[in-house]
């Protein structure tokens, strides 16, 4: 069976980053964009992964700039503003595509294992989030709507 620790993603830095290295933890995986009107759940993400961190939780960011064009800048742009505005502390990797054919093999993974409504393979927008378990296994999907907040109980659950 396929888990998350079968895959490999790049580090905002371009350095690798083998995720058998989260194993045993929780993640919340997410397609992050600075100009979209759900970039405000940058403040949830980061008050979640301070909240849990300590119990084998982390954030995982991806930058996407597939939906309207919403994460236009570099690695280094993208981490300033989010550390200025919003004070992150939780890892962004390189900024990957969800969709398509350029898609990334992990988000391509998720959704498959966590289709969308009705069924959809497709992630619809920024800020949809995937949740994954300490064995490595997409437990659930949630909407761009979705806030932090919401997805708090689902995650001190799996911990």
């Amino acid at each position: 069976m396929t888990t998350i620790a079968d895959f490999s993603v790049k580090k905002s830095d371009g350095s690798d980053l083998d995720l058998s290295e989260k194993k045993g933890k929780v993640l919340l995986v997410v397609n992050v964009a600075s100009k979209c009107g759900f970039t405000p759940q940058y403040d949830g993400l980061e008050e979640l992964h301070n909240q849990y961190g300590d119990q084998g939780f982390e954030v995982l960011g991806f930058p996407c700039n597939q939906f309207g064009g919403q994460e236009p800048g570099t690695a280094e742009e993208i981490e300033q503003f989010c550390k200025v505005n919003f004070g992150l502390t939780f890892p962004l990797m390189k900024k990957v595509e969800v969709n398509g054919d350029g898609a990334s093999p992990l988000f391509d993974w998720m959704k498959g294992e966590a289709p969308g409504l009705m069924g959809s393979k497709t992630i619809k927008w920024n800020f949809t989030k995937f949740l994954i378990n300490r064995d490595g296994e997409v437990v659930k999907r949630y909407a761009p709507q979705d806030t932090p907040a919401k997805i708090s109980k689902d995650i001190a659950k799996l911990l």
